[in-house]
């Protein structure tokens, strides 16, 4: 506790917290503790954009009374001029810096490390998240005292939300006049969630007293486990023995994380045909003398066919919209309680491309040649609907797309994408011998195909303009290099210039 003092100034706070966190709240149980100890205390606030696009900022002042006289309080925080910034999401900490809300000879930072991504960040085909290593590094600078861990999952681990963690790490951080019980007397004063609250409050209180703040990364390293020899089923341990018979030790943990893709979206079989064409792959990269490259050509073989091997289909929305673990992961989310019902609504708009997609392969050939009829029936498919997976209906409707997963095989969709695979594969294996790095980045520009309806379109749409150019880097050493960059160019933005620009540079090469 900051010990007892006359006040000529105000004491100012910024809280910058989303929509679900609690901000107002939070705002609340700071102006009633104030209140409480005889302060006279304000808060304001400034909604943010709905969408993840801004945080709303609340702003309190407080300051006892001298000689009986009220104090007048400001409405809003001015640059340079805040002692203490409550950050709920970790980009937002930046956010309050970059507003020169946060200044090295005054602000205590006080924010939790976790991340809620903003709709500029996912909105980058590619990968479009911010570094948060910039902000701690910021922070260091910026702030007199920053206190950074992640309070949304402390939060989470005791059954309350954020607020209760930030106003816990208030109190342990010791900037405001006040005691320990004092800040929990404000949480039972508001008479709801009390024991949870008290709970998430006190493990952040401890949290911050222990001293020191998280690591920070970007996003979680993925983890490629090696696969076992035996699951206790005898037709998947007959893949894994596989697996460990056809492929190198060091090209397992990828090969395995394909499989298991694989087998899920459709079954043992599909993933005998996995493993087929990883054995080819590969022979015809010991063949080009993949040994000297670690067989990059085979790694990267092992991710990109799986991928392209588990297109997104109405079948597969369908079975991952009615599964159980998908009911209970949104709840988890929404933190329902046992006694409470949570019903969700799916937004879909489906083409008639996807309704042709799942015929059989003959009928959905002639239906499409049919332009009339095929326009016609498109005006009546092509809309968007609320679904609400809640109810019999719906769900019985959605529970009886993804039983069509047997007939998939023969449907009009899977055709089309097997076609695509194999004139994919077949360029690649083509370059293999000529141009090693080449071959191994025409495999890697299947990332840029992705989702479903307009989504994979417009992917698939990139993916043939970037191997536009593989004739022109076929006889170039550094051919991989380039193609590697018109990737990394056509996922900067949705419109494709970048990828535009980036190929016009590539057109320069030629001699």
């Amino acid at each position: 506790m900051m010990s007892p003092k006359v006040f000529e100034k105000p004491i100012t706070m910024a809280i910058l917290a989303m929509g679900g966190q609690g901000g107002g709240v939070l705002a609340d149980w700071v102006v009633s503790l104030a209140e409480s100890q005889g302060w006279v205390a304000q808060s304001t606030s400034v909604p943010g954009v709905a969408q993840r696009t801004g945080a709303t900022i609340y702003y309190v002042e407080m300051l006892r009374p001298q000689d009986g006289k009220a104090p007048v309080l400001s409405l809003m925080p001015t640059p340079g001029d805040v002692d203490i910034v409550l950050a709920a999401e970790f980009m937002e900490a930046g956010r309050s810096m970059l507003r020169g809300l946060v200044t090295p000879d005054r602000t205590t930072l006080i924010a939790s490390t976790h991340r809620s991504y903003a709709v500029g960040e996912k909105e980058v085909p590619g990968d479009g998240i911010a570094d948060p290593q910039k902000v701690v590094d910021a922070s260091g600078l910026a702030a007199k005292r920053s206190i950074a861990f992640d309070m949304q999952n402390l939060a989470e681990k005791n059954g309350s939300v954020i607020s209760s963690a930030i106003f816990g790490a208030l109190a342990g951080a010791e900037v405001l006049p006040f005691e320990r019980t004092q800040f929990e007397a404000a949480i039972r004063a508001g008479g709801k969630g009390v024991e949870a609250s008290l709970r998430a409050f006190g493990a952040a209180f401890e949290r911050t007293q222990k001293g020191g703040s998280d690591p920070v990364a970007r996003r979680a390293e993925p983890r490629s486990d090696m696969p076992p020899a035996s699951v206790g089923q005898p037709k998947l341990d007959a893949l894994l023995a596989r697996l460990h018979s056809e492929l190198p030790e060091a090209l397992r943990p990828m090969a395995f994380a394909g499989l298991k893709k694989v087998v899920d979206w459709q079954d043992v079989r599909y993933g005998g045909e996995y493993l087929d064409c990883l054995a080819t792959l590969h022979a015809r990269d010991v063949a080009a003398g993949g040994a000297a490259h670690g067989f990059a050509f085979t790694d990267m073989a092992a991710k990109y066919v799986a991928n392209a091997m588990t297109y997104d289909d109405v079948v597969r929305v369908a079975d991952l919209k009615t599964r159980g673990s998908r009911f209970e992961r949104v709840r988890k989310e929404v933190g329902a309680r046992e006694d409470q019902i949570v019903y969700t609504t799916e937004y879909m708009h489906p083409r008639m491309e996807e309704v042709t997609g799942t015929m059989p392969a003959g009928l959905g050939r002639w239906l499409a040649a049919n332009k009339p009829l095929y326009n016609a029936l498109d005006r009546l498919v092509n809309k968007g609907r609320r679904v609400r997976t809640g109810t019999i209906f719906w769900f019985m409707g959605l529970y009886m797309l993804s039983a069509m997963k047997p007939m998939r095989r023969g449907m009009l969709r899977h055709k089309v994408e097997m076609d695509h695979l194999a004139r994919w594969i077949d360029i690649a294996t083509g370059l293999l011998p000529l141009n090693y790095a080449l071959a191994t980045q025409v495999l890697a520009t299947r990332r840029l195909i992705k989702g479903y309806s307009d989504t994979h379109s417009r992917g698939e749409a990139k993916f043939d303009r970037v191997l536009s150019a593989v004739p022109a880097l076929t006889d170039r050493p550094d051919g991989g290099e380039w193609l590697g960059r018109l990737i990394q160019a056509a996922l900067m933005d949705e419109e494709g210039k970048a990828l535009a620009g980036a190929l016009e540079t590539v057109r320069s090469l030629a001699p």
